[in-house]
């Protein structure tokens, strides 16, 4: 039981630093701007569409992964100029996104599916060294993903940083400081979808082919990969936040290898995802009510 459990380790770690991008692009949306992005699901998509279109038409995958991530990134503005010029509720305008972003990601793609096993992408030369596959590529991801949680903490700690972290806590009172929220609120957004599309870019390359429905829920899995991390490591700073959203991710995929490993049928994860979901977020509700009444009854 326990052999079977430890082998579930290596992959749990490929895909938790691979998907890990997603959750922290995620951070930036939902805990910074406080912004119900659902772009996620299609710029996720977007990001493999990009780069195994650019790979098959001969293009360097370390190009392709750029161009991915700037797509990303403009999905991302895209979302937040329907909220903040045209007026449109936060969570109408990314669900418009996503639904537009299909039809785009598959008029990149030119059909469905793109298949990358046969021809050479940025994981190739990884998996060619004369040492196990897992060891090279479990570290190239924790080495992009840890790299880019160093560099949003950074970030978060400049000006432009400290204003859009004030924009999502409480936008009224930033905006008589003289701070234009609107264009934090479009570079966040960005800067979270350019994450996510990076992510699909390095998934792509790393199951072997870009599929049309690649990202959906996506989403799900990222607010489950940071509420499992914050339940482990808390999220008093950003730092901790970030990395509450890699060893979340870590963790999530770990725990869908093990119900997987104990019979659970692939057709259930979103099931039990969403379920996990909930328990997340409506337990701490309920005990928090229980002690609000224990407390009014002088207990």
């Amino acid at each position: 039981m326990l052999d079977g459990l430890l082998r579930t380790l290596p992959i749990s770690l490929e895909q938790g630093f691979a998907y890990g991008i997603v959750a922290l692009g995620i951070v930036i949306s939902f805990r910074i701007l406080a912004f119900p992005d659902l772009t996620v699901d299609g710029s996720f998509a977007l990001g493999g569409a990009v780069v195994a279109r650019l790979i098959m038409e001969g293009v360097s995958p370390v190009y392709g992964i750029f161009l991915a991530t700037v797509a990303g990134f403009l999905a991302g503005c895209c979302t937040g100029l329907l909220n903040t010029r045209l007026k449109i509720n936060s969570l109408l305008a990314g669900i418009l996104m996503m639904t537009v972003l299909y039809s785009v990601n598959l008029r990149i793609m030119g059909r469905s599916n793109i298949q990358l096993l046969t021809v050479d992408t940025f994981i190739t030369p990884l998996e060619n060294l004369d040492i196990n596959r897992f060891v090279p590529i479990i570290a190239f991801f924790a080495a992009v993903a840890f790299g880019i949680k160093i560099l949003t903490d950074l970030f978060f700690k400049t000006q432009i940083g400290f204003a859009m972290r004030a924009t999502g806590d409480n936008e009224q009172m930033i905006r008589t400081l003289g701070v234009n929220t609107d264009s934090m609120t479009v570079l966040g957004l960005g800067m979270s979808n350019a994450f996510v599309a990076l992510s699909g870019a390095m998934v792509a390359q790393d199951q072997g082919f870009a599929d049309i429905g690649m990202g959906i829920g996506m989403i799900v899995a990222g607010l489950a990969s940071i509420i499992i991390g914050e339940t482990l490591i808390g999220k008093q700073t950003v730092a901790r936040k970030t990395l509450a959203a890699l060893a979340g991710s870590v963790a999530y995929k770990w725990i869908i290898a093990v119900g997987l490993r104990l019979g659970l049928a692939p057709t259930d994860l979103k099931l039990a995802t969403g379920v996990m979901v909930i328990l997340a977020l409506g337990i701490p509700a309920l005990k928090k009510e229980k002690e609000e009444k224990l407390h009014l009854r002088g207990v």
